[in-house]
């Protein structure tokens, strides 16, 4: 497959890094960084968005789901067809239609074009994400070479959402079409870079077969899950489409476990949730973005809609806790490899749930330095420890053939996990909407929401506790077993 430089006096064994590895590092960092950088700069520019094309609400809603759908709704199939079908082929046509999708979606009249060229942005980025993935866990071999790797490539992702607050803000002045269009030069650079850099990855050939149905099932049951999650705030939660929606989702979600147990070559082989770690590292995932995205938008309504900053004034707001991210990112991978995923993930998201709540206390009139600005370093320091080691933990053990499998079932846990607890808090706001909307009014009704994010964010920390229980049983034996041997006990490292 793609797992080069294998020898002992390989530069890659020995820890050193040739010019071809960093090159190929940074193509797939650039794609990391455009499906951040997209999703983040499309939320500032809705409303020039609207005013210019003469949308309504609801109608720029499907803007930001558009992607979501796409992106969400064909990860898994994303990540197997990586795996089947050769990382390197189908990580470069997808990065080539986010190229002109980028170009379509800035050059459109039309709304329903608009949402269109959204929505192919994010089936493109469906397939970029876990073939990129794997690709990193094929040619880095795990542990500390690979650690460093996947804390710079998930830095990526964090600094290319927080530059795309600040970006979108800029552009937006100028015109909104300039946010659309910005990807497109970046992605056309990253494609013929990766065509010189990326190696070359086989098809897999003993695959026994492609799982059409799987894919079919699958692929629909997460496109439904998506959609219904998006629409279920405006339709109402107990109303009888969103009820009867989510019976469709458990029927072919039935279905596809049911597929997925019998096929001789699976989308997703179901036994790699039997292992502790993984399912941590998913129902983390979820947990993590969950709470981020959620609070996001609070914070975005409070400072935009009650404190009436601007859109860069609000973008500048989130930057320290990108900027944070960014700096600690050189230093990540050794963190990881001295203290294991499951002691980061936890202190992570400690770190959240501390942050989150000291946001409860803000007000119509909040001193920054004071109030918002310890909750931005919190989250900084939380996204630093936790992203790079979910993503480090849901890889390790994985073998090749099936990393991107694995990387396309943990970006869907990320998009999933955001999509249904952005609902969640969405509408837990709307229930509390008051009568009389004066500035406090809406502020309290913001405090519930909040609360959730909050809750969500603890959640978390608790799927995590168990591991750090599996690491130290795993670090006794690992001792008495040296003991015994009468030699010095290695190191834990990164496993959980």
């Amino acid at each position: 497959m793609t797992s080069p430089l294998p020898s002992p006096a390989s530069p890659l064994a020995e820890g050193r890094w040739t010019s071809r590895l960093w090159g190929t590092l940074l193509v797939l960092c650039a794609a990391m960084f455009l499906d951040a950088l997209d999703v983040s700069m499309v939320g500032v520019a809705l409303p020039s968005i609207g005013s210019d094309l003469g949308l309504s609400t609801s109608t720029l809603q499907w803007i930001v789901s558009g992607y979501i759908l796409g992106y969400g709704g064909l990860l898994l199939l994303g990540g197997r067809a990586a795996d089947l079908l050769g990382r390197r082929q189908v990580f470069l046509i997808a990065l080539g239609v986010f190229a002109l999708a980028s170009l379509l979606g800035g050059l459109v009249d039309s709304g329903p074009l608009l949402i269109a060229s959204r929505f192919i942005k994010g089936l493109s980025a469906a397939f970029t994400a876990p073939a990129g993935l794997s690709i990193i866990t094929t040619t880095f071999p795990e542990g500390p070479l690979r650690n460093r790797a996947l804390s710079i490539y998930t830095t990526c992702a964090a600094t290319g959402f927080s530059m795309g607050l600040v970006l979108s803000g800029l552009l937006t002045e100028a015109s909104w079409r300039l946010t659309m269009l910005l990807p497109a030069p970046i992605a056309l650079i990253a494609l013929a870079a990766g065509l010189k850099l990326l190696p070359r990855s086989e098809r897999e050939k003993d695959h026994n077969g492609y799982d059409v149905p799987g894919a079919v099932l699958g692929t629909a049951s997460m496109l439904l899950l998506v959609y219904t999650v998006v629409q279920a705030p405006e339709s109402g939660w107990t109303s009888a489409r969103t009820l009867l929606s989510f019976l469709a989702v458990a029927v072919l979600l039935t279905a596809f476990v049911l597929v997925e147990r019998r096929s001789a070559g699976p989308l997703i082989r179901l036994g790699v949730l039997r292992s502790g770690s993984q399912v941590r590292a998913q129902l983390g995932a979820m947990a993590f973005f969950g709470s981020y995205v959620g609070f996001q938008f609070l914070a975005t309504l409070y400072m935009q809609t009650l404190l009436g900053w601007s859109a860069l004034h609000t973008a500048l707001a989130f930057l320290p806790a990108g900027a944070l991210v960014a700096v600690s990112s050189t230093k990540m991978g050794s963190i990881v490899d001295r203290f294991g995923t499951p002691r980061l993930i936890a202190a992570g998201f400690a770190f959240m749930v501390t942050g989150y709540a000291l946001f409860l206390r803000v007000d119509l009139d909040p001193v920054y330095a004071a109030v918002i600005l310890p909750t931005m370093l919190l989250i900084g320091a939380a996204c630093a420890l936790v992203f790079p080691s979910l993503n480090i933990q849901a890889t390790n053990g994985v073998a090749d053939h099936e990393q991107g499998m694995v990387s396309g079932l943990l970006n869907t846990s990320v998009q999933v996990g955001g999509a249904i607890f952005l609902a969640v808090v969405t509408a837990v706001v709307t229930a509390g909407a008051p009568a009389d909307p004066t500035p406090q009014a809406v502020l309290d009704s913001y405090r519930p929401g909040l609360a959730v994010v909050t809750a969500v964010a603890a959640a978390g920390l608790l799927i995590t506790l168990p591991g750090l229980r599996t690491r130290r049983a795993q670090g006794s034996v690992l001792v008495a077993r040296s003991a015994v041997a009468e030699t010095a006990a290695e190191p834990v490292g990164a496993r959980d």
